[in-house]
């Protein structure tokens, strides 16, 4: 059903849904667009409205082939809409979700897209904050790129900066998705130009791997891994690409490359990447652990299943994500104890496709197998000692000559 909005556009037919609003096909003077419709309770938001407004010049003087274009804001009534560029094509997480993962030289080339759209953002003193495969889309119309890929243009500039107002999160909340936020960020720390670096290098690592590479399970435990985990190594892939990935996911953000650099550093690695198939690595974490705890039933109870679970999870019980996997979301900053208390029982290496999972029923039958394997190797090897002792004896019992009898010397008279 089509509404008005303001006096210029109409939006006619939902593209999809997300935490902060829902996407609408519409039309404006100028043709086709995009048009973003914030939350209603977001619209409601006088704070908000005031710094949507403060916020236009900005997203209106953002200019990149790699960026969604922000036409207009409109603010009328109860509706606060970003209008943007109609992009024809897909999001990187609906490619992710029918692919796992992308050939190396296709992931590059994508995300050197991206780096060089937020180099143009940085540079006009704009930070967006919430980076992830979600907020990445391919343009389908357009000629093809190294490996086969789209180019890929960044939108959603300023959402996570309008909804973050002070008393909105005050110093005790979150604005992000946790798969994807930066350790100072998680520490309370105020987001800069390389919250976006930390974040598109872990998408980078996602469409290596197939999964991020701190993301499963509850927020609270994704923020921690953040903190104190060290990121897992890839195999297979270039060293100097993999060097390029742990420096743009250094815990310290001056140790992270800009924009302008991961970019160039990107495309200097494409060529080395040409005709490299996809990884081969598996999905870690996907199975419960033995020792979970379960329902009378036999599944696995509510807590481990959230451990286990990649993607998004509700933060309360019962609720379901989103009809378009955003996880985007608004979170307590952990206190000091809880992220020095590290992440326990969350360290995933990635392992060899057909290799058992640690924890899972085929690694537990395969363990019990060697433990027997063992123990029977064992008995038989004591047998066989027992064995070899006795032939041992009885041979030397049957075979030793007859020892003449002992003759004592005559007695002298």
């Amino acid at each position: 059903m089509a509404r008005k909005i303001g006096s210029r556009y109409t939006a006619n037919q939902i593209l999809g849904r997300g935490s902060a609003g829902t996407v609408w096909l519409g039309e404006g003077p100028e043709g086709p667009v995009a048009i973003k419709m914030l939350r209603e309770d977001l619209a409601s938001d006088q704070e908000l409205v005031g710094r949507f407004v403060q916020e236009r010049t900005a997203l209106l003087g953002l200019e990149h082939p790699n960026v969604v274009s922000v036409r207009d804001l409109v603010v009328d009534g109860n509706d606060l809409a970003l209008v943007m560029d109609l992009v024809r094509g897909t999001d990187l997480r609906t490619r992710l979700e029918r692919e796992r993962r992308l050939a190396p030289e296709a992931a590059v080339a994508i995300v050197a897209d991206v780096a060089e759209g937020l180099a143009a953002a940085h540079a006009a003193g704009v930070v967006h904050r919430d980076v992830k495969p979600e907020n990445i889309l391919l343009d389908m119309q357009g000629p093809l790129g190294p490996g086969g890929s789209h180019r890929a243009l960044l939108t959603d500039f300023g959402v996570a900066k309008l909804i973050d107002s002070p008393r909105r999160t005050r110093a005790t909340k979150i604005i992000g998705t946790p798969d994807y936020l930066a350790p100072e960020i998680v520490e309370g720390l105020p987001p800069r130009a390389s919250v976006d670096i930390y974040a598109l290098a872990t998408v980078l690592y996602e469409l290596l791997a197939g999964f991020t590479p701190f993301g499963g399970g509850h927020p609270g435990a994704v923020l921690r891994r953040h903190v104190t985990e060290t990121v897992v190594p890839l195999p297979g892939i270039p060293e100097e690409l993999w060097q390029l990935l742990v420096q743009c996911l250094a815990k310290a953000p001056a140790s992270r490359l800009r924009a302008s650099e991961l970019a160039a550093r990107l495309r200097e690695q494409l060529p080395l990447l040409a005709g490299m198939p996809p990884l081969d690595v598996d999905e870690p974490d996907t199975e419960p652990p033995a020792d979970a705890p379960t329902e009378p039933t036999g599944e696995p109870s509510p807590p481990a299943v959230a451990r286990i679970r990649r993607g998004a999870v509700p933060l309360v019980p019962g609720a379901k994500p989103d009809s378009n996997r955003d996880t985007h979301t608004s979170m307590r900053v952990p206190g000091p104890d809880e992220l020095a208390g590290g992440a326990r029982g969350t360290a995933r290496a990635p392992r060899p496709t057909g290799a058992p999972r640690p924890g899972s029923a085929r690694h537990r039958t395969t363990t019990r197998r060697r433990r027997l394997t063992l123990a029977v190797a064992t008995v038989a090897l004591l047998t066989a000692a027992a064995l070899g002792t006795w032939l041992s004896t009885s041979a030397d019992s049957t075979t030793m000559p007859p020892q003449e009898p002992r003759q004592s010397a005559p007695e002298t008279p």
